[in-house]
């Protein structure tokens, strides 16, 4: 009798531990989709454009005038929570803080809440599929991951730099790459700065941008004040990838 008993408890903390881990592995994950699907189904999308961004200035900035923690707190929990949920109304938030923090703190405000969005989604990608697709992962897939690894902060900079992919992409496959996590966020912090400066700067002319009838979108940066320096960037960033492969060839070269 004692060990069924024993043997039934143990089943019950196996199911239990099973559960936990279940909940440890997806629940982030599950909480950050179905945000997304919430956004959709729910229709939010109508609240958050930019010709109501422009409509709503002058009340933007006396609310922020009266409510400074409050604005701020609000701006980056929202922001937090649109790159948590990979909702597509980044570009309109980021011309938001420009409106109602100006250039500087907009900038700020903008990359800290971008940056534990994006921590968020590494997270919970790395939890639910990181692990088990590594295991799976083929020969090339294993090659991919090795050589990412070792300049992965180079090229989680080149990404970020340049908008070639959407965020919520670079967001996840660092973390199915088994990129560090100080690592990606390092690389993320400083690689969406020189774009969020370019978003946040709109908005101290965002109602003669929409006068105009011009919806700043990625041709923003081709333009080529903002194409150099981004450029600049880029090549700086690839830099210690190039060292490291010129290294690695001169070291492997004849020895007289």
């Amino acid at each position: 009798m004692r060990d069924g008993t024993d043997s039934d408890g143990r089943n019950g903390e196996m199911a239990r531990r099973t559960g936990r881990s279940a909940v440890r592995r997806w629940g982030l994950a599950a909480v950050l989709v179905a945000g997304f699907a919430a956004f959709f189904l729910l229709d939010l999308g109508r609240f958050v454009s930019l010709s109501t961004l422009a409509g709503d200035c002058e009340r933007l900035e006396a609310w922020v005038d009266a409510n400074p923690a409050t604005a701020r707190g609000a701006y980056t929990g929202l922001y937090f929570l649109a790159i948590a949920f990979s909702l597509p109304i980044g570009v309109v938030l980021t011309i938001g803080g420009g409106v109602m923090f100006g250039l500087l703190e907009g900038t700020v405000l903008t990359v800290l809440a971008a940056t534990a969005g994006a921590l968020a989604v590494f997270l919970a990608a790395r939890s639910a599929v990181g692990d088990a697709l590594r295991r799976r992962a083929g020969p090339f897939a294993a090659k991919l991951e090795r050589g990412f690894r070792e300049n992965a902060l180079s090229y989680l900079l080149v990404l970020r730099l340049v908008p070639l992919f959407p965020f919520w992409l670079v967001n996840i496959v660092p973390a199915l790459l088994g990129v560090p996590t100080h690592t990606y966020v390092l690389g993320t912090l400083l690689g969406i700065i020189p774009g969020t400066l370019v978003f946040v700067s709109v908005g101290n002319g965002i109602e003669a941008v929409i006068d105009q009838g011009r919806v700043p979108g990625l041709e923003t940066f081709m333009e080529p004040a903002v194409f150099m320096p981004l450029a600049g960037l880029t090549l700086l960033a690839l830099l210690p990838v190039g060292y490291k492969r010129w290294r690695h060839r001169f070291d492997r070269g004849p020895r007289g």
